[in-house]
């Protein structure tokens, strides 16, 4: 009996951007070399792809088997969350961040220039990479943590009336926008005990620097969790970089000059011992998937004649990430009694995350990738201070009186002004 798995050539659409975290990019006359790291601290980079190996397991299910995330779009929301986070809280999301060691100002400092440097990618490379936070109108939250998230993270801030009807439709909008159209919504409704959205949107198209060529695409055979299906499948020879690991194959597909890449991990077809039917151990392989292999394999890609086979495909995944984070130890973000968010507003009441919320999708064909995600954090309040209108436009009664005693000095009624 062949053994679930959760797709032959998906985790290298889990990472599909090649950031400063693979350390070697392609030049023009197909070599390899490594990277200006620029001013930008590794660590903020170690950190992002860490937190990305911690959460991809937590997200497997076997009811949706495809999976498609962007940890950075994730991570920015985060951190820009962490800069009001305070005691231990702030401890929790530091940990599941893996920004431990590093001080408030120098991940401030790192994600703004890794933003900056991943706006000069080159020609065939689109890369955007957006951050709002909104706001509910008549909620006060400190000066501080708005400008630093307008100085660090380039963070559109908007005050807007959640109780409007049309606010949900502002914010999805801004989102559409933000990726070009890809990601329609990203909120549905807004609770009453919501107070502010913090939310990231990325977009990305490259152009590959070796296309595929259409009559090359051929239906072949995908062995898909369920049974063979036929695909259309891409194919192409040349040289690529290339890499033979322990119980799997790797290849790397450049876009545009070669600055980013898509890289694909193929487990090894193997054989059930007990009923001899193939299986792929997708799943073992991403579970012990980490920061250390990663780092470790992107050393290990050489250049290499081969051909390479690769299905056209579309993909759209949703998730909301409460449970995954909690399993990670940043439960305490989501306890109304025992989260700390004082550095958004002073207490009471009471700030805790209510919900992350991410989408993500991606299309592969034979001219590149086009891919978009978005993530938005939503702050709770644990009691919504009341709202009022009073219009005195009737006659009413009034009186003045001595607040500290209680004695009514005056009293009167107003019935005709």
């Amino acid at each position: 009996m062949r053994r679930s798995v959760v797709g032959i050539l998906l985790f290298g659409f889990l990472v599909p951007l090649c950031f400063y975290g693979c350390s070697k990019e392609s030049t023009s006359d197909g070599s390899v070399v490594s990277p200006s790291p620029g001013k930008i601290d590794p660590a903020i980079v170690s950190a992002d792809n860490g937190f990305g190996f911690d959460l991809l397991p937590k997200l497997l299910s076997e009811k949706e088997p495809n999976l498609f995330i962007s940890p950075l779009s994730v991570a920015i929301a985060l951190t820009m969350a962490y800069n009001g986070a305070g005691g231990e809280t702030k401890d929790a999301m530091a940990r599941v961040l893996k920004l431990e060691g590093m001080s408030l100002d120098l991940v401030n400092e790192s994600n703004l220039e890794l933003r900056r440097m991943l706006k000069e990618l080159g020609p065939n490379i689109e890369l955007l990479i957006s951050n709002s936070l909104w706001a509910r109108k008549g909620i006060g939250f400190k000066t501080d943590f708005l400008e630093r998230n307008k100085k660090f993270f380039e963070a559109e801030v908007r005050e807007l009336d959640f109780s409007d009807p049309s606010a949900p439709s502002q914010i999805n909008g801004w989102v559409e926008s933000s990726t070009k159209g890809k990601i329609k919504e990203i909120i549905d409704k807004i609770d009453p005990y919501t107070v502010m959205f913090l939310i990231n949107a990325i977009y990305f198209k490259g152009i590959w620097k070796f296309k595929f060529d259409k009559s090359e695409t051929k239906e072949r055979p995908f062995y898909a969790v369920g049974g063979e299906e036929m695909v259309p499948m891409m194919a192409q020879s040349g040289k690529f970089p290339y890499l033979k690991g322990d119980g799997f194959q790797a290849v790397g597909l450049p876009y545009g000059n070669g600055r980013m890449s898509m890289y694909i991990f193929l487990p090894d077809r193997l054989r059930c011992d007990r009923c001899g039917d193939p299986y792929y151990d997708l799943k073992h392989f991403i579970e012990e998937l980490s920061l250390e292999k990663w780092e470790k394999w992107m050393k290990g890609f050489e250049e290499k004649e081969g051909e390479v086979v690769i299905p056209r495909f579309k993909l759209e995944y949703k998730a909301v990430l409460n449970d995954a984070l909690g399993a990670l130890g940043m439960g305490i973000a989501f306890d109304p009694d025992r989260a700390n968010f004082e550095g958004m507003r002073t207490p009471p009441p009471n700030l805790f995350i209510q919900e992350v919320r991410h989408k993500a999708v991606v299309e592969v064909n034979e001219e590149g990738t086009e891919a978009a995600a978005a993530t938005s954090v939503g702050i709770g309040i644990t009691a919504v201070p009341e709202r009022f209108t009073f219009v005195a436009d009737r006659p009413f009664f009034f009186a003045i009186c001595d607040n500290k005693t209680g004695v009514i000095i005056f009293m009167g009624v107003l019935a005709k002004p």
